[in-house]
């Protein structure tokens, strides 16, 4: 292998604190909110495989990743109280998810599962709308 693509391999691995060594793509550019958002699909993608076959350490890993993806300031699409609302709901399930996990209760990961699945189409459904009304 070329010594040139290992440098630059691991340099990419160290500025993106160690996502792209968990097998995930490197965190979303500013403002590339569809990056982010395929991001978060990979990581709930990832807690359903671990719900499926009861892979605590999986749920919980990737769940925390997700909780940490709500922190970014990607994340932050609108201003308002409603998506705030939306955005600290999705936290805090995803933490009740991480939780469940480390407690290796697979019924209450799969609710939290649920929930947070819930949690996205709902703020999803207000994203649209929101959108839907601007662009009027």
């Amino acid at each position: 292998m070329n010594n040139r693509v290992i440098v630059i391999g691991v340099a990419v691995v160290a500025a993106c604190g160690g996502l792209i060594a968990q097998g995930f793509a490197a965190p979303p550019k500013p403002n590339d909110v569809a990056a982010l958002m395929k991001l978060k699909l990979k990581h709930s993608q990832q807690v359903l495989e671990g719900v499926a076959v009861e892979d605590f350490d999986q749920i919980a890993k990737n769940s925390q990743q997700l909780a940490l993806l709500a922190q970014d300031a990607n994340w932050l699409v609108y201003q308002t109280p409603e998506y705030r609302h939306h955005s600290a709901d999705f936290r805090r399930i995803a933490d009740n998810l991480t939780k469940a996990a480390k407690e290796r209760n697979g019924d209450a990961a799969a609710l939290a599962y649920v929930q947070l699945t819930m949690s996205c189409v709902n703020c999803h459904k207000y994203v649209r709308g929101v959108r839907m009304v601007s662009a009027k």
